[in-house]
């Protein structure tokens, strides 16, 4: 098992030293240029994949990378979002899906959720994306699931641009919206689909 205390102690010791100038400027300065959104899945990790240096990404991960659409009062994914589409004026989102993803194996496999009835209920944001994988080819086993994740990723751009802020910096032009799916053995990304909503 990883130990984090001696993550932690290699980072200070060998890492930070060598990126102590970039922390400097970090310390005083948040700018990243793309909000992506993924998976909790431990084995999906954005900055890796994007090979982004510390400050370049800002990150939310939910549990299928799910985007509840807008609506109003407290909501921790609404506030990031508007945060950084309006405060920190992100000009891209990334809404990253990925293969064998569990929330989605879940759901195409019809598992048994009744132990995790909160996950249960996050898992609805979903229903969309499960209408619409029903509406195309038939398909079975991991064929379900990769088609799930796919169209999983499709309506998650469409409840993210239900997000004022989202709303407003697509109608201006200094948004664009993508969507990925990653396959966690080949390290392949697919565009699943990239909306651009000209000035």
């Amino acid at each position: 098992m990883h130990d984090i205390s001696d993550g932690l102690a290699r980072f200070r010791r060998d890492v930070f030293p060598a990126k102590a100038g970039l922390f400097a400027q970090l310390a005083t300065t948040h700018r990243p240029t793309t909000l992506f959104i993924g998976c909790s899945d431990a084995r999906v990790v954005p900055e890796l994949i994007t090979q982004s240096e510390p400050g370049e990404l800002f990150v939310i991960r939910t549990a299928g990378n799910l985007v509840p659409a807008y609506t109003s009062g407290p909501d921790g994914v609404a506030a990031s979002i508007e945060y950084a589409v309006a405060v920190l004026h992100v000009s891209e989102i990334v809404v990253c899906g990925h293969s064998s993803c569990g929330a989605m194996t879940a759901l195409a496999e019809g598992h048994d959720l009744s132990a995790a009835p909160v996950v249960s209920d996050w898992l609805r944001h979903a229903d969309a994306a499960q209408a619409r994988a029903a509406a195309g080819p038939a398909t079975t086993g991991s064929g379900r699931v990769a088609a799930l994740v796919r169209a999983n990723v499709s309506a998650q751009l469409q409840n993210l641009a239900t997000h004022p802020a989202v709303a407003r910096a697509l109608a201006n032009g200094t948004l664009t919206l993508h969507g990925w799916v990653f396959d966690i053995a080949t390290g392949a990304v697919d565009e699943v689909s990239a909306v651009t909503v000209a000035a």
